[in-house]
């Protein structure tokens, strides 16, 4: 059995929501707070404060700067970006370096501080994708102000010290509509949020309008959560409600629940496989649609060598996508293939739970992935590290491999 936390997430995502709900799940939650306030965090006073949405209690995080309450980072306003009625006084833009120089200050291990700044560069990412410039020259608005670092080191701080083996998440409500914001009207997600959940399965109710997942809920859940799935067999010890400011029809918040889970539990799902025939688009052309799929949340994307009418050498082009994506998949197969039609085929896929960890080895620190289920444990290096060590050390790729494995071997 493993200790294991499961979000459920079905009126999104907010930094401050997640490390309130974590909270309602710690031993001592007081104490947890007056620590917190102690670290450091320039200017800034966290406080817990008991909430009700809907008739359910649960715990809202109350931030102040300089004495005065920052609205709130939950969902259906502002996040990132300088919204007009986010000018306050203390607000500045942080770069990602100083931020890092912030997080550097603080008086908590290096272990939380790499969790925080990994967020934090999940976010840049996405807002250097979104908005086409280089990380470098992103600038934090909202999410870099005091209050959004207390709710990611808050969140990082209470999963050192709540110490699952794995942390789960349900697939993510984002809300519908659009978000004003000073590069105009975005769409919801926002998107920074959608290239953060980017692989992680997200949907819209449609009963919200507005924005249910901002991007640091987001970062922190897909740098958390080995999974993205319907909650598990849980043996639940304690459930913890993080609670937003809004009301809506439904209750704003997200739940978290800290349990034992079975530890060889593989994940079992339905997926749906589009498969088309093609033979008359380039290798480059192919290629193309492939990317684009894939950075579209495609599970998989692979072609099979065929022959077709009149003794033509063509390419069977399958795209493998979770039943939710299937119309949107259609569509871009259509859009970006020289298909006139596809089959679509209902399977079941059986597959490993995933978690991305570092070990060290006689080259010194290395990713590595471990997946789990069905009675079976797998631990591989990842191939990026790989490679670079075999150009730091002139070896062949499959010299570095053998010799990492066997260490691996030897360690479990």
């Amino acid at each position: 059995m493993k200790k294991t936390i499961y979000f459920e997430c079905n009126m999104g995502a907010a930094g401050d929501m997640i490390m309130a709900a974590l909270l309602e799940l710690h031993d001592n939650p007081a104490d947890f707070i007056k620590r917190l306030n102690a670290i450091g965090i320039p200017d800034v006073k966290i406080a817990a404060e008991p909430s009700s949405k809907c008739g359910i209690g649960g715990t809202h995080i109350k931030v102040t700067i300089n004495g005065q309450e920052e609205e709130s980072h939950d969902h259906d306003h502002d996040h990132d970006h300088d919204h007009d009625h986010h000018h306050h006084h203390h607000h500045h833009h942080n770069s990602l370096h100083s931020i890092e120089h912030i997080i550097g200050h603080l008086e908590i291990s290096d272990s939380i501080k790499e969790n925080v700044m990994a967020i934090y560069k999940l976010i840049a990412e996405a807002e250097s994708r979104a908005h086409g410039v280089e990380v470098t020259q992103i600038h934090f608005h909202e999410v870099g102000e005091m209050d959004a670092i207390a709710d990611i080191v808050g969140v990082c701080m209470l999963v050192d010290e709540l110490a699952p083996d794995k942390i789960l998440s349900s697939p993510v409500n984002v809300g519908s509509g659009h978000v004003k914001c000073s590069h105009g009207i975005l769409p919801v997600p926002a998107p920074a949020t959608a290239y953060i959940l980017q692989g992680a399965p997200m949907y819209s109710d449609g009963m919200i309008k507005g924005e249910l997942c901002t991007p640091t809920g987001a970062a922190i859940l897909k740098h958390f959560a080995s999974n993205f799935c319907a909650m598990p067999v849980i043996t639940v010890n304690r459930i913890g409600y993080g609670m937003g400011t809004k009301d809506f029809e439904k209750a704003n918040c997200i739940r978290a629940f800290l349990g034992k889970s079975k530890a060889d539990r593989g994940i079992v799902e339905e997926v749906s496989e589009l498969v088309c025939n093609l033979d008359d688009m380039t290798a480059e052309e192919i290629a193309f649609a492939q990317r684009i799929l894939l950075e579209e949340g495609a599970l998989d994307v692979y072609t099979t060598a065929i022959g077709m009418k009149k003794s033509r050498a063509g390419i069977s082009f399958t795209c493998m996508c979770r039943l939710d994506d299937s119309d949107r998949m259609r569509e871009l197969i259509f859009k970006h293939t020289t298909t006139l039609g596809m089959r679509e085929y209902i399977s079941k896929r059986y597959s490993l739970q995933k978690e991305h960890h570092k070990l060290e080895s006689p080259f010194g620190e290395i990713r590595a992935k471990t997946s789990r289920g069905f009675g079976v444990e797998k631990t591989k290096p990842e191939f990026d590290d790989i490679e670079k060590i075999a150009k730091e050390h002139g070896l062949s790729a499959r010299a570095v491999f053998d010799s990492l494995n066997a260490t691996l071997n030897t360690s479990t």
